[in-house]
Formats: C-alpha cells, sequence, structure tokens
C-alpha cells in the first residue's frame, strides 16, 4: 500500500498546531505559572526572542512532518483526531525525558531537576498542550491536498 503525503497540507496542519499549542500556553499564568516556549527557547540559545518564536513553529513544522511521513505510515493510520492525540503523547514524552532535563542542564541545574518539567504541574499543562497540538494536527491534516 503506497501512502500519500502532502507537504501543503503538512505545513498548513503544523502550523496552525502550533499555533493552538501556543494559545494554550498564554493561559498558564492564568493556571499559576509560566509556559513561554518561545522565551525559553531563546533564554537557552542566548538568542533574541525572534529566534525563540522561529525555533518554537520550526520544531512544530518538523514535528508534521514527522507526523505524515513517519508516524501515519508506520502505524497504517489515516490523519485523525485519535491518530493526532496519539502523536501528540511521543513529542511531550521527549520533551519531558530528554529536552527540559538538556535546558536544566543547560541553565546550571541537574539533569533530573528538568525531568517532567521539573513540576507535575507543568508536565501535565505540556501534556495538554501536546495533546491539543496532536489533535488540531490530525484533524487537519489530509494527505490527498496539495502536493
Amino acid at each position: 500500500m503506497k501512502t500519500q503525503f502532502s507537504i501543503q497540507s503538512a505545513l498548513v496542519a503544523g502550523l496552525a498546531a502550533t499555533a493552538a499549542m501556543t494559545a494554550f500556553t498564554f493561559m498558564a499564568p492564568l493556571m499559576g505559572f509560566e509556559m513561554n516556549i518561545p522565551q525559553m527557547l531563546a533564554g537557552t540559545m542566548g538568542a533574541p526572542i525572534i529566534a525563540g518564536w522561529l525555533a518554537h513553529f520550526m520544531v512544530g513544522l518538523i514535528l508534521a512532518i514527522v507526523y505524515a511521513v513517519i508516524f501515519l505510515p508506520k502505524l497504517n493510520k489515516d490523519a485523525t483526531i485519535k491518530s493526532g492525540a496519539l502523536f501528540g503523547i511521543a513529542p511531550w514524552l521527549l520533551a519531558q525525558l530528554m529536552v527540559m532535563p538538556m535546558m536544566g542542564l543547560m541553565s546550571g541545574g541537574s539533569f533530573v531537576s528538568g525531568l517532567f518539567s521539573g513540576s507535575v504541574l507543568i508536565a501535565m499543562a505540556s501534556l495538554i498542550g501536546h495533546l491539543l497540538y496532536g489533535t488540531v494536527l490530525g484533524f487537519l491534516y489530509n494527505p490527498h491536498t496539495g502536493k
């Protein structure tokens, strides 16, 4: 079975999914904590905030392509809300078990202190954000459109 792929649809869905996740993070201060991904990325890179925004959206676009090119064909699944939400768990785990601990090390902390964002509350909020990302991605991605 040859699976189809649409780079245009993957990029549009990835952009929308990243925007949805970002909008969710703007609500974090209402829950009593900060989840400013672009600021965190820029700080880790020692770069201006625009670099953090570009890195954040670039990761979202790359993940959308991974979803379309690797995840869906490997599972022999169609793009759906369910498959997208399932996919969202993978980058969340990667972030909690590798990215956040490495960022903690880079800012002078320990690897262990960065595991699961150093807080169950923040890790769960991050999970919700990644599930939202995946849900929007699965809802919007259509391999039968564009190129």
